[in-house]
């Protein structure tokens, strides 16, 4: 990487998991940049506050902006997407160049961005955040979570199980699903039935890469 590449700008809260997947991203194709911190509510420093919704209309994180070319992108699957294209010419986080690995890779993003992050979405609401209790709700939804947990487990049983993708190393995949997954504690879903993915929840939790994104992002600069 150029060493005259100019800091991108992250910005993400501390608690969701989403900006957790470009911080990682970051670190793993060792581009600088720094976080900037934003809270919850329409106030100066708020996500839906005017400051920020000039740089994220949806007023949600993660957003990123990169001074060395000038794009703003928002939707953590806009802003890998971005990332893998301007600064991955190495390929280091997709799983290979045929069209096979192409697809793979969609397939298990388009998976993370369709069914687990929005029912282990769903979980947390009905939880935790919900004005009135609602239990066919959470029933419900933890039964979907429960579900693309079993797809997930599947998959890694197919093969070694350290990535989702079989490989040597972490792809894209893993950077879109790891952090929404590792969330179950807080989801208070259980991974007894799910071997798979406690071992890939360690390997891929293990790695400096995702170790240096985690330490990194809390202690952004609040805004």
């Amino acid at each position: 990487m150029s060493a005259n590449l100019k800091p991108l700008v992250l910005h993400a809260h501390s608690t969701g998991p989403n900006p957790y997947k470009i911080a990682i991203a970051l670190e793993a194709l060792a581009v600088p940049y720094e976080v900037k911190l934003w809270q919850f509510g329409d106030g100066d420093n708020g996500l839906k506050g005017p400051r920020f919704l000039k740089i994220s209309e949806n007023g949600r994180v993660p957003a990123l902006e990169d001074p060395n070319t000038g794009v703003v992108s928002w939707e953590s699957g806009a802003c890998l997407n971005y990332l893998l294209r301007v600064y991955d010419k190495e390929n280091k986080l997709s799983p290979g160049n045929s069209e096979q690995d192409r697809v793979d890779l969609d397939k298990w993003t388009f998976f993370l961005v369709s069914s687990i992050g929005p029912m282990m979405g769903q979980v947390n609401w009905f939880r935790h955040y919900h004005a009135t209790k609602n239990d066919d709700a959470l029933a419900r939804y933890e039964e979907q979570a429960y579900r693309t947990f079993g797809v997930l487990e599947g998959q890694l049983q197919s093969h070694d199980g350290s990535y989702i993708l079989p490989g040597k190393n972490m792809s894209a995949a893993d950077v879109h699903t790891y952090p929404w997954v590792y969330q179950h504690g807080y989801a208070q879903l259980s991974l007894d039935k799910y071997p798979g993915i406690s071992k890939w929840l360690q390997a891929v939790g293990g790695l400096k890469e995702v170790e240096a994104a985690y330490e990194k992002v809390p202690k952004g600069e609040e805004q």
